[in-house]
C-alpha cells in the first residue's frame, strides 16, 4: 500500500471522511515524502489534516506549534475523542506535568504534541527534547513569524534556531493568509530546505462581500441591524475595546443576545466568551481582532467589520470565519475614511522609533537584579520611561527580543513575565539597531492600510481584487459581491462626448497636482484643493502655492462646486482616482485613470446630475469638500495650547480637535461666523474664539 493510500485509510478510519478536500492530497503526499514545505490554505480548507494524517502514518513525534492555548486545547480534545495519542504542553501546566509529558514523548506515548511557541524560550525544555525522536515540526499560523504578517508574534522568531537545536527535523509551515513577501519571510526565518510550496485557491464562492460607505455612526448601526435581522449567527469585528463594548451594549438593547471579546479581558473571561460562542450559547460575538485564530464554528452566517481593518490579510482572514460549512454567508464592511485614524494610531504603536527602543533597553539596564532580570509589567515600564503609547513599549520590547538583546521568561508563581538581559555588558549607546529595517516595517504597514483603503474604493469585483492581492493570476469574478450584483441594476453608463471631455480635464488637473514616481502616481493635494484649482478659485491658499499658474487652473469653472465634488466621488468609486493614505488624505490618478486621461481606454461611471453649476447652500456644505489646510490646523493647535496653559486646563476644554478641524475648513473671520461652527457656543466664543479668528485672518492675508 502506498503512503497516500495509508493516509486515505486513516482519513476514513479515524476522521470518518471518504476522501480528501481540494488541495489536501497533494500536500499530504509531499509531506509523506519527507520534504520541508510551505502551505497556504484558506480558512476551512482542512490545513490541520495535512499534518495530522502524516503524523499518524509514521513513527516518532510530530510537534505542532500553535499560538493560542484555546486553539491547542480544542484540537487536542477533538483528536482524543477519536482515539489519537495526543497531548499539549503550554504555560497552563506545571513543570512536573511538562516533565511527565516529555517523558511520555520519549517513550512513544504520543504521536502529536501541541506546543506553545514560548516553550522554546526555556533551555530546560529544549534540553529535554534532545532525548525525543521528533519526526516533524508543523508550524500552524506561520504568518505569525513574519514581521510583514498581520499578526506577528516575537516568540515565533525562535523557531528557526529551535529547529537547528532539535537536529533539523522535517518542517512544514502552514497558514491561511500570506502574501508573496510573507511566504518568502517564512522560508527564510525557518531556513526551509528545498521546500515544496502549495497555495490553494483563496476563492470562497459561498461568501458575498459588500463594502458599504457610511458617513455617520447611525448609518453603521442601521446597516448592522439589517444584517442581524437577516442572519442569525455571526461576528462583528471592531477596531478597539471601547467600540466592542459600545456595539455589544447596543445589540443587547435590540433584545439580542451577544458576547463581547477583547484583549482587555482576563484569560478566564476570554475563554468563557469563546466557549459560549463555539458551544452555541450565544450566536453573536462582538470582538476585536484578538477573536480570530481558533474560532471554529461552521455555521457563522455573517461577519461585519464595524470599522476598517488594518490590512487586506486581516480583513480576508476575519471575513473567512463566515461560511466554513460551505453555505451562503455575507461579509460586510462599514467604511468611513475617518476610521483609518484608529489604524494609523495602531501603526504608530507597533512601530516604535530607535529612541523608544533605547529608552526601554536603558530601563532594563537600570532595573536589572544580580541575575540580570527585571520583573516589571509593560504598564510599569511605560510609566517609568514616560511613554504615551503602551503599545509602542511592547513593540520596542519585541524589537529587543528579535535582536537577541533580551529574552522573556515565565516568573514562577506569577502571571506576569520577566525580562532577562542577554548581553548585560552592552550599554545603550552601543546598542545596534537596524534602523533601515524599522523604517521599512513602518512603510509596509502603512502601505497595507493604503491597500485596504484602495479595496474599499475599488469598483471591481471584491473577491477578484483580494485574490490578485494574494498573487493569484487571472482570478475570476465572484458574481456575488456588491460590485458584481450591482452591475445589472447599476446606473453606470459610458460617457457622452461632453462628459468624457470633462472627465479628461478633471483627470488632467489631478495629474498636474500629483507627482509621478517610478511606481506610479503620488498625491500632493486633497480633493477640496483640486476642485478649487479646477474652478479657478482665488483663495489665498490656492494663490499661495501658485496653483493659478497651472494650465488646468479654472478649466472646469462652469461646472460648479457641487458637480465637481460629486464627479470626484464617482471617479473614486469608478477606480480612476484614488485617495492615498498619509497624514492627510491625498488624491491622485490610478493606472486606469491615467489611461482614461490619455484617451486610451473606455470606462463607465455613475454620473452626477449637472444642473449648470447650481450653488450649494451653507447648510448643505460637506466639510470634506472644503479642503483641509494642515498648516492652519497646526497653527490653531498652537493657539489652543497657549490658551490651555494660561488657563491651566486640558486642551480639549478650550476646543476639541474636531472643532479645530471645522475652523480650519470653514475659516470664519468674524465672531458671528465663528458661532456657526459646530462646538462653539456663545460662552466659549466670548472667552476663547478671537485668537483663533485672528490667526485665520492672518493666514488668508498671506501672513
Amino acid at each position: 500500500m502506498s503512503a497516500i493510500d495509508r493516509a486515505r485509510e486513516k482519513l476514513q478510519e479515524i476522521f470518518g471522511f471518504e476522501d480528501f478536500l481540494d488541495g489536501q492530497e497533494g500536500v499530504i503526499e509531499q509531506i509523506l515524502s519527507g520534504r520541508d514545505g510551505s502551505v497556504v490554505m484558506p480558512t476551512g480548507g482542512g490545513k490541520s489534516l495535512c499534518y495530522q494524517l502524516p503524523a499518524l502514518c509514521r513513527g516518532g513525534v510530530t510537534l505542532v506549534v500553535s499560538p493560542l492555548i484555546a486553539l491547542m486545547k480544542d484540537q487536542v480534545d477533538a483528536l482524543e475523542e477519536r482515539g489519537v495519542a495526543v497531548t499539549l504542553i503550554n504555560s497552563t501546566l506545571t513543570w512536573n506535568e511538562q516533565k511527565e509529558r516529555l517523558e511520555g514523548m520519549k517513550n512513544g506515548a504520543y504521536r502529536l504534541v501541541y506546543i506553545a511557541p514560548e516553550r522554546f524560550r526555556a533551555s530546560s525544555f529544549m534540553g529535554a527534547l534532545s532525548d525525543v525522536k521528533i519526526e516533524m515540526v508543523a508550524i500552524d499560523e506561520a504568518h505569525c513569524l513574519s514581521q510583514w504578517g498581520h499578526d506577528f508574534r516575537p516568540d515565533y522568531m525562535r523557531l528557526g534556531k529551535a529547529l537547528e537545536d532539535m537536529g533539523r527535523p522535517q518542517c512544514v509551515a502552514l497558514t491561511a493568509t500570506a502574501t508573496p513577501i510573507v511566504r518568502e519571510d517564512i522560508r527564510g526565518v525557518l531556513n526551509l530546505r528545498e521546500p515544496f510550496e502549495s497555495i490553494s485557491g483563496f476563492e470562497r464562492p459561498n461568501l458575498s462581500f459588500t463594502i458599504t460607505p457610511v458617513e455617520k455612526v447611525a448609518q453603521k448601526y442601521g446597516r448592522l441591524k439589517k444584517v442581524l435581522a437577516e442572519n442569525k449567527t455571526g461576528i462583528v469585528y471592531c477596531a478597539t475595546r471601547k467600540k466592542v463594548e459600545e456595539v455589544a451594549e447596543t445589540i443587547h438593547s435590540w433584545g439580542l443576545k451577544c458576547v463581547a471579546y477583547h484583549g482587555g479581558m482576563s484569560d478566564q473571561e476570554r475563554e468563557d466568551t469563546q466557549n459560549a460562542f463555539i458551544s452555541r450559547e450565544a450566536d453573536i460575538a462582538v470582538a476585536t481582532n484578538a477573536f480570530g485564530m481558533g474560532i471554529d464554528r461552521s455555521d457563522v452566517r455573517f461577519v461585519v467589520h464595524f470599522e476598517i481593518p488594518g490590512s487586506v490579510e486581516a480583513y480576508y482572514q476575519e471575513a473567512g470565519r463566515a461560511g466554513r460549512d460551505g453555505e451562503a454567508s455575507v461579509c460586510e464592511l462599514l467604511f468611513n475614511y475617518a476610521d483609518t485614524r484608529t489604524q494609523e494610531f495602531f501603526i504608530d504603536g507597533v512601530n516604535p522609533g530607535p529612541g523608544m527602543i533605547r529608552d526601554v533597553y536603558q530601563f532594563f539596564l537600570n532595573e536589572a537584579d544580580e541575575n540580570y532580570e527585571v520583573h516589571r509589567t509593560l504598564d510599569e515600564i511605560k510609566d517609568a520611561i514616560g511613554a504615551k503609547n503602551g503599545m509602542a513599549v511592547g513593540a520596542a520590547l519585541g524589537s529587543l527580543i528579535r535582536g537577541r538583546w533580551v529574552e522573556r521568561f515565565d516568573v514562577p508563581g506569577m502571571r506576569a513575565k520577566g525580562t532577562r538581559l542577554l548581553k548585560p555588558d552592552v550599554l545603550t549607546r552601543d546598542l545596534t539597531l537596524d534602523e533601515a529595517a524599522l523604517e521599512e516595517k513602518e512603510r509596509r504597514d502603512r502601505e497595507k492600510l493604503e491597500k485596504m483603503v484602495q479595496l474599499c474604493y475599488a469598483n471591481t469585483c471584491r473577491q477578484q481584487w483580494v485574490l490578485e492581492y494574494f498573487g493569484e493570476v487571472d482570478a475570476p469574478v465572484c458574481g456575488s459581491c456588491d460590485v458584481c450584483r450591482g452591475e445589472e441594476n447599476s446606473e453606470r453608463r459610458a460617457p457622452s462626448d461632453e462628459e468624457n471631455l470633462i472627465v479628461r480635464k478633471f483627470l488632467s488637473g489631478v495629474a498636474r497636482m500629483s507627482r509621478r514616481t517610478p511606481t506610479g502616481w503620488e498625491g500632493i493635494f486633497g480633493r477640496g484643493r483640486i476642485v478649487q484649482m479646477l474652478l479657478g478659485s482665488k483663495s489665498q491658499e490656492v494663490l499661495r502655492v501658485r496653483l493659478h499658474e497651472l494650465k488646468t487652473y479654472g478649466i472646469l469653472k462652469k461646472q460648479g462646486t457641487a458637480y465637481l465634488n460629486a464627479l470626484a466621488r464617482s471617479l473614486n468609486s469608478g477606480g480612476l482616482i484614488v485617495t492615498q493614505m498619509g497624514e492627510y488624505p491625498l488624491v491622485t490618478l490610478t493606472p486606469r485613470g491615467e489611461q482614461v486621461m490619455m484617451g486610451k481606454t473606455s470606462y463607465s461611471l455613475e454620473w452626477p446630475s449637472n444642473d449648470g453649476g447650481s450653488k450649494t447652500s451653507a447648510e448643505g456644505v460637506d466639510l470634506q469638500d472644503l479642503g483641509f489646510d494642515g498648516q492652519l490646523y497646526d497653527r490653531l493647535k498652537d493657539v489652543r495650547t497657549r490658551l490651555a496653559k494660561a488657563a491651566q486646563v486640558p486642551a480639549y476644554v478650550i476646543f476639541p480637535n474636531n472643532t479645530l478641524e471645522h475652523l480650519a475648513r470653514l475659516r470664519p473671520k468674524t465672531m458671528d461666523a465663528g458661532l456657526l461652527v459646530k462646538g462653539i457656543g456663545e460662552a466659549k466664543a466670548e472667552k476663547y474664539l478671537e485668537p483663533f479668528l485672528k490667526v485665520i485672518r492672518q493666514v488668508d492675508q498671506g501672513e
